[in-house]
C-alpha cells in the first residue's frame, strides 16, 4: 500500500506493508494451590470467681452501670458522698471520647468498685448506692 504523507510542508510518498500480528500465546501464571492456613481464635481466659458484691443480686435502684465499654479516666466521687441527680461520679473514655457518668437519683455512695485506669465493660457496675 502506498501513502502520501506531508510533514512540515514537505510531501513524502511511502510504501506501507500490512503485517498480520502473530498469534499471541497468552501468558500463564502458576500459583501453588494448597490448604489455606487455619487461624483459631484465642482461648477464652479462665472464668474468675465472682466477687462478693457480684454474688448478691444487685438491686438495680442501688447501682449505676457503665453505659459503654471503656477506660475509667477519673473517679470524681468518693464513698460516703451524698449526690444529687446529674452530679458527675466518674469519667470514662471510649473511642477517644469522654463520657461523664452522672448520678441518676439522689443518694449516698456505698462503694465504687472501679479505679482510674481500670477497663470496664458495658453494663458493669461502677457505683453502688446505700
Amino acid at each position: 500500500m502506498r501513502l502520501n504523507i506531508t510533514i512540515d510542508g514537505k510531501a513524502y510518498e511511502v510504501d506501507v506493508e500490512a503485517v498480520e500480528p502473530e498469534a499471541s500465546v497468552p501468558q500463564t501464571y502458576a500459583f501453588p494451590i494448597g490448604p489455606a492456613p487455619v487461624r483459631l481464635p484465642a482461648a477464652a481466659p479462665p472464668a474468675t470467681a465472682p466477687t462478693a458484691s457480684e454474688n448478691k443480686q444487685a438491686d438495680e435502684k442501688k447501682v449505676c452501670r457503665s453505659p459503654v465499654s471503656g477506660i475509667v479516666i477519673r473517679v470524681a466521687a468518693q464513698v460516703g458522698q451524698s449526690l444529687q441527680p446529674g452530679d458527675v461520679m466518674l469519667v470514662l473514655e471510649a473511642m477517644k471520647m469522654e463520657t461523664n457518668i452522672t448520678a441518676p437519683a439522689p443518694g449516698k455512695i456505698a462503694a465504687i468498685p472501679v479505679n482510674a485506669g481500670d477497663s470496664v465493660q458495658s453494663g458493669q457496675v461502677v457505683v453502688e448506692f446505700e
